[in-house]
């Protein structure tokens, strides 16, 4: 009886010193607000990851020098929703207005093309006011490499403050548009997601779709999009698969394709297609008219 008890009493001794010296390793704790936005902005990381790639920038020509003169607005500030100021190029409504188009820019930036596009949907619309995001924050790219070299260092995070500080800047009773190409294509869609009610109608030249289903039930919006059959960012099972995806999630996207490359209703691109940019701008500003 007393080895069982010494044998007992040993036993937790050991246990004792051993959990005295134990030390629990320290695991950080995981916010679901950070999981959450990961996986909200899954679509731009993949953009991001597919754009910083040689293989992308190959289906890129340097855009051709437009130099512009008579342009009709002017860069501005406003607050972006980080805290930081951000800047865009601005074309205020003739007359008063609460609407509001948002145009956002290809991979190379702000540059003249996208002012110009401005431009013309500022004259086209009529009682609009015109808002150019510049995304890359002043940066412009003027040839392939660089514009992977901007896209490499983009901060998503950044990206969605500036689109957000733009609907606040239009003002809680502003009624929101978007257009944009390739990357602004993409973002045209986010600007439609992010706007919530105040979206009013998206138009999207090729871009990456959302494949999030809880984020395409969100859209309050109707959605326009024209894609290139030759494209392969979007591919055409991609633009499919966004159709589908769309109809399952019981929203309203009309999409033209066009037998063309990618990038083709850039006038500045080479591989410029003005059948099908003249078709798609149509239809675009007859979309925006409507609604």
């Amino acid at each position: 009886m007393k080895k069982t008890l010494y044998t007992l009493f040993a036993l937790l001794l050991t246990a004792g010193l051993l959990s005295w010296q134990w030390e629990p390793t320290q695991h950080p704790v995981i916010d679901k607000g950070e999981v959450i936005e990961c996986l909200n902005m899954e679509t731009q990381q993949a953009y991001q990851l597919e754009a910083s790639q040689s293989k992308f920038a190959q289906m890129h020509l340097a855009p051709v020098q437009v130099n512009p003169a008579n342009l009709l607005g002017k860069i501005v500030p406003f607050n972006a929703a980080d805290g930081k100021q951000g800047q865009a190029y601005f074309i205020p409504a003739k007359k008063k207005s609460d609407k509001w188009l948002i145009v956002i820019q290809e991979w190379w930036g702000l540059n003249d093309n996208i002012k110009m596009e401005a431009d013309q949907y500022f004259k086209d619309l009529g009682d609009v006011n015109v808002m150019a995001v510049d995304m890359y924050d002043g940066k412009v790219a003027a040839t392939p490499d660089s514009a992977m070299k901007l896209m490499r260092g983009a901060d998503m995070n950044r990206m969605v403050a500036l689109i957000q500080g733009a609907i606040k800047h239009a003002g809680p009773k502003a009624a929101i548009y978007s257009v944009g190409w390739c990357f602004g294509g993409m973002w045209s869609l986010q600007t439609a997601i992010l706007a919530g009610p105040q979206a009013k109608g998206s138009v999207m030249y090729y871009g990456r779709p959302e494949s999030n289903m809880d984020k395409l039930k969100s859209i309050q919006c109707d959605i326009i999009g024209f894609f290139g059959n030759l494209d392969q960012s979007p591919s055409p099972a991609m633009v499919n698969d966004f159709e589908a995806n769309m109809k399952l999630a019981g929203k309203n996207l009309t999409a033209y394709k066009y037998d063309a490359g990618h990038g083709f209703a850039n006038p500045s691109n080479p591989s410029y297609n003005a059948a099908a940019k003249a078709d798609s701008y149509a239809k675009a500003i007859a979309f925006l008219k409507a609604h």
